[in-house]
């Protein structure tokens, strides 16, 4: 499992991201995402604990802790299945031109 840490500086990267949580525990991993167009931070990042109790103690001290000049959110992360199937590109509602002839 994973913790989501949103609402991060655009200047945060993964080493400052690893040290903050490593008061917590092991860190096994530190995801940024960034912006396929631009590059650019997402302004949100994912961190992998060595331990649910790591995780636990991390999500406690952390969620609402202000770093950077921003008000973290931080919780445990949500598999991506469960984000919803109705957003995304070329679904419905770009057809209706078939039947004009």
């Amino acid at each position: 499992m994973s913790i989501y840490v949103g609402n991060l500086s655009y200047e945060v990267t993964q080493d400052t991201l690893s040290a903050v949580f490593a008061e917590y525990g092991t860190v096994k991993r530190v995801q940024l995402p960034t912006d396929r167009e631009t590059g650019q931070p997402r302004g949100f990042g994912f961190v992998e604990m060595g331990t649910e109790a790591e995780e636990a103690a991390a999500i406690e001290a952390l969620d609402g802790a202000e770093w950077m000049g921003r008000d973290l959110k931080v919780n445990k992360a949500k598999p991506r299945e469960d984000r919803g199937s109705s957003g995304g590109r070329g679904g419905y509602g770009g057809g209706g031109s078939r039947n004009r002839y």
